[in-house]
């Protein structure tokens, strides 16, 4: 058999570590390469015609388009990065407190909209005492002893609607 086999120790420790560092410096060729071609797309400044320009830049010429383009525009493309982060971020943010809130509205905001009624002349000051109490006594579980609605005839419900005077 004059078929040779390679060993583990065939293989020198100089050439593995070669060779895993020519493939993580390619890995990070792509990534860079892909993070410039998203940057380019995500950039409002740029025009169509511009975007054309840097991606073409990019395809024809990998290596110098992207060095290039990061050379000429590395520091906008930090701004953007941080700029759509926060976005999620608050984003993100909203949304809790939107998922948090339930959609329904806390008695602070409905004593405030029965105020603003009140002040408006759309409610006398009797109804507005039993519109409050319902609502502190818990959006409207507590029954008023005489009926058992609110002024404007809405069971349960602590406020009342405009009557547009």
């Amino acid at each position: 058999m004059s078929a040779q086999t390679y060993l583990a120790y065939d293989f020198p420790l100089l050439s593995a570590f070669w060779t895993m560092l020519w493939f993580f410096l390619w890995i990070m060729w792509f990534v860079l390469l892909f993070r410039v071609v998203l940057d380019i797309f995500r950039d409002d400044d740029l025009g169509g015609w511009a975007k054309a320009g840097w991606l073409v830049f990019c395809i024809v010429l990998p290596f110098l388009g992207v060095f290039v383009y990061v050379i000429a525009r590395g520091r906008s493309m930090g701004r953007r990065e941080v700029a759509q982060a926060r976005a999620q971020q608050e984003e993100f943010q909203a949304y809790v407190r939107e998922t948090a809130a339930g959609g329904r509205t806390s008695s602070v905001d409905e004593l405030s909209r029965l105020s603003e009624i009140r002040a408006r002349g759309d409610m006398t000051d009797e109804e507005f005492r039993r519109a409050k109490e319902l609502v502190l006594a818990g959006h409207g579980q507590a029954q008023e002893p005489g009926g058992g609605h609110d002024p404007a005839g809405h069971a349960g419900s602590p406020t009342v609607p405009s009557s547009g005077r």
